[in-house]
């Protein structure tokens, strides 16, 4: 990286802003609805939070893990860098690729729509069915307009410098985390039910699934293996967005101490939080119910409406305010879980500029020492995502392929200490090299597990990185004459 664009970058995240960057882009609104399918997919209260707990110490693996690359590239790009640094630029453009197209964008498209949805609640002007305009396969609606307003003040807010977006990011963040917190606290101690309570004890590890014809399929041996490897799909992207700091990685202060500590910190927070949801949910509500049942308790954790279960839970205490009240936290959880994630996303973009594998103004910095550019490139892609409809299937796609690039970039801990065998290492994998191989082959395992019992979202995921194959090539053919190459900067 030449020395203009170094010098440019501002250290200004401490570690207390970078561990809100971490648990800020991880809680968004997955925890308010996800349990939701996990539970008709489990049927058990034990096994659902036995699949928390897994996603927990799988996550809790990767980061103690990804931080040794981390502290060793502590450059703007993140997992980028390392998938090239580690493989190639060919590996790491597919990554960028489909991050662009799918992973960074399609998230954030996600969660500002999200959002607007919840913002609906309180306002009935925000409403899917207030539609502007209709040429067939576009629509705007309310809501529509309302997300991509949201994601272009996010995005010009981030552009104005880091100590913009981190101001908003610390807010936001002790805000939600003191409203999940105070969800919690509210289930288990003031809404608690014994009706709910004794029924969640007599099922407590007697799995079932939910068939499409309303039957039910008792769950044993691998069959509940198979339910539980499936059921993490939505707990995985709950938790997911906890390396996103490492995106901004050239931005925080003593990098070697602050990288891996704030991911650390965030990451035991938000998964703490999220296991003591559900057990908060299982005191207040059956997990198991009926999709025709007349009230909140008859429907149970498995079909609260519109699955929204944390409204169905907080309404034992708060009756019909309840929804309103849940809408102004997953309102607030949302606007801080987008701010995160642009804020950081970018850099990955100006990353791949910056190798010649993408538009060159892409990787340039503007006056305030951000990437202005890339912030905008991704805004418009999110906002095309957001009226085209198709991020929440797009999302379900990419599932099998963000594992995989994690696989990759984990497996890349074992190759750097090979290639660089004599690079000093600030911070080493913690467990190394027991605690990555089993991150590797839990992940290869639920990755198996997806390619043969939810073929829908892994083949899509793989077609659009395979699409990037020849994008690669294409784009490398049309950049040959100013060939830009960016050496480790390693000593």
């Amino acid at each position: 990286m030449t020395a203009n664009i170094k010098q440019s970058f501002k250290r200004s995240l401490s570690l207390f802003d970078s561990t809100a960057i971490v648990a800020g882009s991880m809680i968004g609104s997955g925890i308010f609805i996800v349990s939701t399918e996990m539970s008709r997919t489990l049927g058990s209260p034990g096994w659902l939070l036995i699949a928390w707990i897994i996603t927990g110490i799988l996550t809790i693996f990767a980061v103690l893990s990804y931080g040794e690359l981390a502290c060793l590239m502590p450059k703007a790009g993140g997992q980028y860098v390392y998938l090239r640094e580690a493989y190639n630029p060919f590996c790491a453009f597919l990554y960028g690729w489909t991050a662009f197209l799918v992973i960074q964008t399609g998230i954030i498209a996600a969660v500002a729509m999200a959002f607007a949805k919840f913002l609906g609640v309180l306002i009935p002007w925000v409403s899917p069915d207030n539609v502007w305009y209709d040429i067939g396969f576009v629509k705007l609606n309310t809501t529509h307009l309302v997300a991509i307003v949201c994601l272009i003040f996010l995005s010009w807010l981030n552009t104005r410098g880091i100590k913009a977006g981190k101001y908003v990011q610390n807010t936001f963040t002790i805000i939600k985390t003191a409203a999940l917190l105070g969800l919690i606290i509210i289930g288990i101690f003031v809404a608690k039910n014994i009706m709910a309570v004794e029924f969640n004890k007599e099922i407590f590890w007697d799995a079932i699934k939910i068939t499409g014809n309303g039957n039910f399929i008792q769950l044993t041996g691998f069959a509940l293996i198979v339910a539980i490897g499936t059921s993490m799909v939505g707990s995985l992207f709950a938790a997911d967005s906890w390396y996103d700091i490492t995106f901004a990685a050239q931005e925080v202060k003593k990098p070697e101490k602050n990288l891996p500590l704030s991911m650390l910190m965030g990451t035991l927070i938000v998964i703490t939080l999220y296991v003591l949801a559900n057990f908060a949910y299982l005191q207040v509500l059956p997990l198991r119910g009926s999709a025709q049942g007349a009230t909140v308790f008859e429907k149970g954790m498995q079909f609260p409406t519109d699955d929204r279960l944390a409204t169905a839970a907080m309404s034992i205490v708060f009756g019909e305010y309840a929804a309103i009240i849940m809408a102004v936290f997953i309102i607030i959880s949302t606007f801080g879980c987008n701010n995160g994630i642009i804020l950081s996303g970018a850099r990955v973009f100006y990353a791949m500029a910056n190798d010649g594998l993408f538009f060159k103004g892409i990787g340039k910095l503007n006056k305030n020492g951000v990437p202005g550019a890339a912030l905008t490139a991704q805004c418009i892609w999110a906002c095309v995502l957001c009226l085209s409809g198709t991020y929440h299937q797009l999302l379900d796609y990419v599932i099998f392929a963000v594992l995989l690039f994690f696989v990759l970039t984990i497996l890349g801990v074992f190759i750097l200490r090979i290639k660089w065998r004599n690079v000093e290492r600030p911070y080493k994998a913690f467990g190394y090299p027991v605690i990555p191989a089993i991150y590797i082959l839990t992940s290869l395992f639920i990755m198996i597990i997806l390619l043969v019992y939810k073929p829908a979202y892994t083949w899509p995921g793989l077609i659009i990185v395979a699409i990037g194959i020849p994008v690669y090539f294409l784009w490398k053919a049309a950049n040959k004459k100013s060939k830009t190459v960016i050496p480790p900067e390693i000593k």
